[in-house]
């Protein structure tokens, strides 16, 4: 009651004026790359400040300012996008100091790979906030407004800082780490395969239930404000049969590292076996995944060449994770050392 007599005195007196009494709202920048939430069927895409127009809940959240990154489909994005926006983010935190947070619209098929990249290199502790939808704009119950408007109120949250890179989709907030595109349509196809959610957006609010313990943005050792351009990491599969020639073949191909995509627990067919322990004589740093969607691989077999462990990231987010781990070492039992930390 003191306080709201004092605030009339002051405006009454000319001391404050009306504008500066009401306290503002949270400044939020929107960075758009393109993808399905900027697209419509038989048509292209929208361009950065339309898309944020056609949202204008938006405006009963955050001052809303627009960047447009880029308007292309997320399977064209290539590692030089990664490097230039995470380079534009951390421009961008580091000259608004008033910034709340920074929310980027994508497309889903490299969503995931894109926000892991950017967790392990923002260098700042300001949300970054990914968002995409599954549904074009003009299809019926379209996803994107929605998810929009929650990555924002995620972005703004208290409990957001701090977290790393998280992606809002579908009313869940997940981890840049541990989040895995799991369904080719339907919305709920993002989610974490071994840990779950960090949180929730419920009608009354934004809600984290857990927390990333593994070292992302400022608490990363990785720094791309310099890197022209990432390492060549390059991903092979195994397949029943798998001949040894085609890994030899393939292992030809100018590359600085390799991820392979094995069977469960690490384990790899006869032709895998032979054609890696090839590669491995040049001296290229093998990183051995599995293609099962959960679990770690905690006891590998013995191989008849030096491999890398990825505990429990897929082959995409393992690749990400060698080409940045290349820029700092090109040691393997260092790698192996970044693999089992991050």
């Amino acid at each position: 009651m003191k306080t709201a007599i004092v605030l009339v005195l002051l405006l009454c007196a000319g001391l404050v004026n009306a504008k500066d009494a009401v306290e503002s709202k949270p400044q939020v920048l929107i960075l758009t790359t393109g993808g399905t939430i900027a697209s419509r069927t038989d048509a292209p895409l929208i361009r950065g400040p339309e898309l944020v127009q056609a949202v204008p809940g938006l405006l009963d959240y955050a001052e809303i300012q627009v960047e447009e990154f880029s308007v292309i489909g997320s399977s064209k994005v290539t590692p030089d996008h990664w490097l230039r926006l995470a380079r534009r983010i951390n421009e961008i935190y580091a000259s608004n100091d008033h910034l709340a947070g920074i929310v980027i619209t994508h497309g889903t098929d490299t969503l995931e790979e894109t926000a892991y990249f950017l967790n392990l290199t923002v260098q700042s502790n300001r949300p970054v906030v990914l968002v995409g939808s599954m549904r074009s704009s003009n299809e019926v119950s379209a996803d994107g407004p929605a998810n929009l408007i929650n990555a924002v109120r995620v972005a703004i949250s208290d409990e957001a800082p701090g977290q790393g890179v998280l992606l809002a989709m579908n009313e869940d907030i997940s981890a840049a780490r541990d989040v895995w595109k799991t369904d080719n349509r339907r919305v709920h196809t993002f989610g974490g395969a071994n840990v779950g959610h960090l949180g929730a957006v419920d009608p009354d609010g934004v809600r984290f239930y857990h927390r990333s313990l593994q070292p992302h943005t400022t608490a990363s050792e990785f720094d791309v404000s310099a890197v022209a351009s990432l390492p060549t990491v390059l991903v092979l599969s195994d397949f029943t049969g798998l001949d040894a020639a085609v890994v030899r073949h393939f292992g030809e191909l100018p590359m600085d590292g390799l991820v392979v995509r094995t069977f469960a627990g690490g384990r790899m067919s006869a032709g895998m076996l032979a054609g890696l322990a090839s590669i491995s004589e040049r001296g290229i740093p093998i990183v051995v995944t599995s293609r099962v969607p959960k679990g770690r691989i905690v006891s590998p077999p013995d191989y008849p060449f030096s491999a890398i462990v990825s505990r429990g990231q897929q082959d995409n987010k393992a690749r990400i994770l060698l080409m940045l781990a290349l820029t700092r070492t090109s040691e393997p039992q260092k790698i192996q050392g970044i693999f089992d930390l991050y």
